[in-house]
């Protein structure tokens, strides 16, 4: 019963330091005085730190398991000094880049921790059962996704855009001190059925590589269209006032669907039903791309369909990773440092793609944009993504059926 409560929240926690920060972080950075472009080339250079950093701290979890306590407070309340500097103290570009790697560090260290100790709880179970476990887990992260999405636009309504962001951080530091010490008895040793391996040359098992492929391509088009999100919203459908209720839309419906996806997974097979879900979200893009100004409900069965297809993402892939990892003896730590390497590098390569593209295109956030500069934010935002989930979509159709 207290994992059925520990597991939501800590993925909440750390769900907020995911998708909404590469919602906000453009605009936050532009009411700082910075540039798309600049802080695009920051994420991608934060990113970049990631794949140095996720597989040694996956390595460390594995090598020193009688410091994962320490490793727990390190990651919660590193997180939480970080987004104190970044979102309380409202630095200018070097205190904010100091501030975000802490958050995106001590990010990395919790999530390692967290996939890696929900799979060794559930351990050598049947496939059904991880399944089971990672709805619990993902429906909680959503529900952080919701609430960091919508809540510093709720607060700035009231307290100005910098003074909601400040709001904002305030509650994420108080979060980080309080999940941190409601969870600790879920970070108890975990006895291993199997010896696992902390060689790397364990994760070039061909089901492995093909699951850390498809998460990459899988993640890329979700990474694209969070960062461009409120520029779509904003500039390309003249729907501002609509912007937070479109994201909780979304993100509630993933939360809605994720048991949904779980249960018909355990079900109908894995590798089918995501098929199935890949297939709603290249729809979903390529409805963006034809909408006119001003069409809030089309646009909302859009957020609706594309987030259902999230929560099937968010369920269905690191279930299949930590099966995998599991039948193979890896070890976790080092496992989901690779795995969270490749989900957070899509994130990075998004922010530097797409925001200098658009950039010199001569968008303006909020402000005067010619034709020119819209289609190419139109583009962006729908067509490209759709591309990249149609490889992914491929990647999927290639697994064997007896193992997804």
């Amino acid at each position: 019963m207290a994992n059925q409560v520990t597991v939501p929240l800590v993925a909440a926690f750390l769900a907020s330091a995911g998708i909404p920060l590469y919602i906000h972080l453009p605009s936050f950075a532009a009411e700082l005085g910075i540039g798309l472009g600049t802080i695009g080339y920051v994420l991608f250079g934060l990113r970049a730190l990631d794949f140095i950093q996720d597989p040694i701290l996956g390595r460390m979890v594995d090598r020193f398991p009688a410091y994962r306590s320490r490793f727990v407070a390190i990651a919660f309340l590193g997180m939480g000094l970080g987004f104190w500097i970044a979102f309380v103290m409202q630095p200018k570009l070097f205190g904010l880049v100091a501030g975000l790697v802490l958050v995106f560090t001590a990010y990395s260290l919790g999530t390692i921790l967290f996939y890696g100790q929900g799979a060794a709880i559930v351990g050598g179970s049947a496939e059904s059962e991880h399944l089971r476990f990672a709805g619990v887990r993902e429906t909680g992260a959503l529900v952080g996704i919701v609430v960091a999405a919508i809540l510093p636009g709720l607060l700035g309504g009231y307290y100005g855009v910098l003074g909601g962001y400040a709001l904002f951080g305030v509650v994420l530091v108080i979060a980080s001190l309080a999940i941190w010490l409601l969870s600790r008895p879920f970070w108890g040793p975990v006895v291993a059925e199997t010896q696992q391996s902390q060689s790397f040359r364990e994760l070039a098992q061909p089901k492995i590589l093909q699951l850390l492929l498809i998460a990459l391509l899988n993640a890329l088009p979700v990474a694209i269209t969070s960062t461009l999100f409120l520029f779509f919203v904003d500039d390309r459908l003249d729907l501002s006032n609509l912007a937070g209720l479109f994201l909780l839309l979304f993100f509630l419906t993933a939360g809605v669907s994720a048991p949904v996806w779980s249960w018909a997974s355990a079900r109908f097979g894995a590798r089918q039903v995501l098929l199935l879900a890949m297939s709603l979200a290249i729809i979903s893009f390529v409805g963006a791309y034809s909408l006119p100004v001003g069409a809030a409900w089309r646009f909302g069965m859009i957020c609706a369909a594309s987030g259902a297809a999230l929560g099937a993402d968010m369920v269905i892939l690191p279930a299949l990773f930590a099966t995998a990892l599991m039948k193979h003896g890896v070890a976790t730590g080092m496992g989901f440092g690779v795995w969270a390497f490749a989900a957070k590098i899509s994130l990075a390569l998004a922010a530097a793609l797409v925001l200098p593209a658009l950039q010199y295109a001569g968008f303006s956030p909020g402000g005067a944009n010619t034709a020119d500069a819209l289609q190419r934010l139109n583009f962006l935002y729908a067509l490209l993504p759709c591309a990249l989930k149609l490889l992914a979509l491929v990647c999927v159709a290639r697994l064997p059926k007896v193992a997804a």
